[in-house]
């Protein structure tokens, strides 16, 4: 007997601001560029694509492109789309002498991951996304 199996919508269960950002944190753990984009485009149709495609002031069709896992948004897309969901994006504060220090050493080409630092949510501080509940 062949197993019978349902795809995976997970805009089915971004119905509340605690998820939301939920998801968003973990996608931006990751740091994956279309992982990030393709979370954006998750939580864009959870909320409405039509609705945030006339807040955006980009078509619905170019937004379902642009925040797919195959998309490449434009900085001013990003940028719009976090705004019209309410979504800030804080910069880090600048690392000091000793959270330098703690830092892995350099691999060449190789980007580090945060998961590489022993204590990488303290480096981060409160730079992940954070949601406003009435922007």
């Amino acid at each position: 007997m062949a197993l019978k199996t349902t795809l995976w919508d997970p805009s089915e269960y971004l119905d509340s601001p605690k998820s939301i950002a939920a998801y968003l944190e973990a996608a931006f753990e990751d740091g994956d560029p279309a992982l990030i984009a393709t979370a954006l485009g998750d939580i864009a149709r959870a909320i409405g694509m039509t609705q945030l495609a006339s807040q955006t002031g980009v078509t619905r069709e170019a937004l379902y492109k642009a925040l797919s896992p195959t998309g490449d948004p434009r900085l001013s897309t990003f940028l719009g789309v976090m705004k019209a969901l309410g979504i800030k994006l804080t910069p880090p504060p600048r690392l000091s002498a000793r959270t330098r220090a703690a830092r892995p050493e350099s691999r060449g080409s190789r980007m580090t991951r945060l998961s590489d630092y022993p204590d990488w949510f303290a480096l981060l501080g409160n730079t992940l996304p954070t949601y406003i509940e009435n922007p």
